[in-house]
């Protein structure tokens, strides 16, 4: 039953994040206020309060700011003395990373997984904790990137850039040698036959660095005469 009713708040709810590194005033302020924004911006003009959905927000703090030893704490509304909820439309995390013990790896899955990895835990544990939250391989390996040498990643990105531009080049190339030369051969090609056409099509698409092969499909030439239009180096 828990389980049915956590699938249907994942689909049903609305989430806002927040990390905090530096900033610890007045988080409990900006947390309900981050919170009831998000709430009221759901309602467009003329709608019901029926069409506001659950909004969780869910905050990260790298300094201690609840007076417990949990390092995740959730808060609803409720009545004090019952325990009554009033409403399951209001659900606030705190996760603090400094009440994580960096020496106490776990030995399952779960959310402790992901908050000692943005903690920073030694990476000697990365292979722990990957092997107990399989996801977390696709962060781990953007760190990785993201941390790697300057000038290797500015190596990466610049061929990474090259690689992309030689491919829309050649793809410009040939659709645009193979439109204007068809086009300027077949205006000539009309007064002076169909064999000067395709020549003109062929001189055309070789000024443009177009392929042999590709210059002989498009003009009908065989690779051989095309080859002969080429000017000498």
């Amino acid at each position: 039953m828990k389980e049915g009713k956590r699938e249907a708040d994942r689909v049903t709810s609305k989430s806002t994040l927040t990390y905090s590194y530096f900033n610890k005033y007045d988080i409990e302020k900006r947390t309900l206020y981050y919170w009831s924004k998000r709430y009221s911006s759901q309602l467009q003009e003329g709608q019901t309060y029926k069409e506001l959905k659950k909004c969780v927000t869910i905050n990260i703090l790298n300094y201690s700011f609840i007076s417990n030893e949990r390092y995740h704490n959730v808060f609803h509304l409720r009545e004090d003395y019952t325990g009554l909820e009033l409403s399951d439309d209001i659900e606030v995390h705190f996760m603090e990373l400094t009440k994580l013990d960096d020496n106490s790896v776990p030995m399952e899955g779960g959310l402790v997984n992901w908050l000692l990895f943005l903690k920073g835990v030694d990476k000697s544990n990365w292979e722990v904790l990957k092997m107990n939250e399989p996801t977390l391989k696709k962060a781990m390996d953007t760190l990785e990137f993201l941390s790697q040498d300057r000038e290797a990643r500015r190596r990466y990105e610049e061929r990474q850039k090259y690689l992309h531009d030689e491919a829309s080049m050649i793809e410009w190339a040939t659709e645009k040698g193979m439109a204007e030369g068809m086009a300027k051969g077949m205006a000539k090609g009309m007064a002076e036959g169909e064999k000067k056409k395709a020549i003109e099509i062929a001189k055309n698409m070789l000024s443009m660095g177009i392929e042999v092969s590709i210059v002989a499909k498009a003009s009908g030439l065989s690779e051989a005469e095309v080859r002969a239009l080429k000017p000498v180096q």
